[in-house]
């Protein structure tokens, strides 16, 4: 749209090769009502994703980008489909916690690498502007308040500047800044991250000289099964169709179904800040459709026992709990988790759906940070906000750089905001900015 103006874009890359938080994801991106939903047979309406979004964030999802990143980001799927050769697939074999459909979109690695190589393309294809290692650091405003410049250094620390009409921030979030997790998530101040070296907080340390609010800085992605050892991101869908976690006692102590970015603070709350996924071979097999899986495997992540006692015996724990817990009475729902079990604790796992039968693969995991959903306040158009709630003139911020549709806890993450946020609000941003330098134009 911007060369059809005449306009060049420019995307400055810190890094030597683009990459980000995108290829370390697992390249999952929910959508409802794509061609490629609609040829899977999945009926999907924009108003299920929307409840699904707002639902899993207990209602504190902004409102105004639920709305407009359920609508905008079916269209920036076909559109990258339609117009740039890349080819989407519902994952239809299990449900992602909190959706009510199937709603994943993957490319055909289904790896956020090969989500990110696809996504080059499509930029190479779209003659788009790429200029590695070209670290932005200054942002040149003038007397207005507007974006004039923006400064960057390169690898022979030289700084460069290039004018702008018009800037869209996607530095994503704060992950990797130590100082700011300390500051605005206490609780997972301690975890491995797991996100990009890049995730500086950029954004957020820009808004204290631009005057841009910022929302929901206590809402990020956690993980709950993080590979101890290899360093490894485990597929939640083993979970999701019945396995189930234990810590260091031998016992379930959480809800594995209620989602992977909660499962986090979880996991660091049991002995050790660790625990066991355990699995059987019905769900191995699943889980070595996910080439990251496999890679684990591969690293020697995956643990075979050939029963209980040999489980126990890896875990270190007393094999007559483990037994009580691998054996719980099997019932079709989850109990409500304040519901009294026989023993008189409160119901915080689910009870099986159906049992585990040996052999037994379990994996060592720990809770881990993925990336933040807190960042600069923007509009439905993506435009940056100030503390007023105006809407800078020519600033946008798109993906981690701000606020999410998570609310401002761990707990309203529903799978797959994060890329979800990353393409409708890229899309969004690239429209409003299109319209923008049209009016400047006219």
């Amino acid at each position: 749209m911007l060369k059809d103006l005449g306009v060049e874009a420019l995307v400055l890359e810190r890094d030597a090769a683009a990459s980000g938080s995108t290829a370390l994801s697992s390249g999952f991106v929910p959508s409802a009502q794509t061609l490629a939903q609609k040829r899977a047979g999945i009926k999907d309406s924009i108003e299920a994703f929307s409840a699904d979004v707002q639902s899993k964030a207990h209602g504190s999802a902004a409102p105004h980008l639920v709305n407009a990143y359920c609508f905008a980001v079916p269209k920036a799927i076909d559109a990258l489909e339609l117009n740039h050769g890349v080819e989407w697939h519902v994952l239809d074999q299990f449900l992602y916690p909190g959706h009510s459909q199937y709603r994943m979109h993957a490319v055909n690695e289904k790896t956020g690498e090969g989500l990110m190589n696809a996504l080059l393309k499509a930029a190479e294809r779209a003659e788009l502007t790429l200029l590695n290692q070209a670290h932005v650091l200054e942002l040149v405003l003038d007397s207005q308040g507007n974006i004039v410049a923006v400064g960057f250094s390169r690898p022979d620390q030289s700084m460069e500047y290039v004018k702008t009409q018009a800037l869209i921030l996607a530095c994503n979030g704060f992950g990797a800044n130590e100082e700011l997790i300390r500051e605005h998530l206490p609780a997972i101040a301690n975890a491995f991250y797991a996100g990009h070296h890049g995730n500086d907080g950029a954004a957020v340390i820009w808004s204290k000289g631009l005057g841009a609010a910022l929302m929901d800085m206590g809402a990020y992605q956690g993980h709950g099964s993080w590979a101890m050892g290899p360093g490894s991101l485990i597929t939640w869908a083993i979970m999701m169709q019945g396995g189930v976690q234990i810590n260091a006692k031998g016992e379930r102590f959480h809800n594995e179904t209620q989602g992977y970015s909660e499962a986090a603070v979880e996991v660091l709350s049991q002995p050790g800040s660790q625990a066991w996924a355990v699995i059987d071979a019905e769900l191995l097999d699943l889980a070595m459709g996910f080439p990251d899986f496999v890679q684990a495997q591969k690293l020697g992540a995956v643990k075979r026992c050939e029963d209980i006692e040999q489980l126990a015996k890896l875990i270190a724990c007393d094999v007559e709990v483990l037994s009580k817990t691998l054996n719980w009475p099997i019932h079709d729902e989850a109990l409500a988790i304040d519901q009294p079990l026989q023993d008189g604790k409160l119901a915080h796992a689910r009870v099986f759906k159906r049992r585990l039968k040996p052999p037994y693969f379990a994996i060592h995991v720990t809770g881990a940070l993925f990336h933040t959903q807190g960042g600069l306040s923007i509009d439905e158009h993506c435009r940056v906000l100030n503390s007023s709630g105006q809407a800078f003139k020519n600033l946008w911020a798109a993906g981690g750089a701000a606020r999410g549709v998570s609310g401002n806890a761990v707990w309203g993450y529903l799978s797959g905001n994060g890329l979800l946020s990353a393409l409708a609000g890229g899309f969004l941003a690239a429209q409003s900015v299109t319209q923008h330098i049209r009016s400047q134009g006219s």
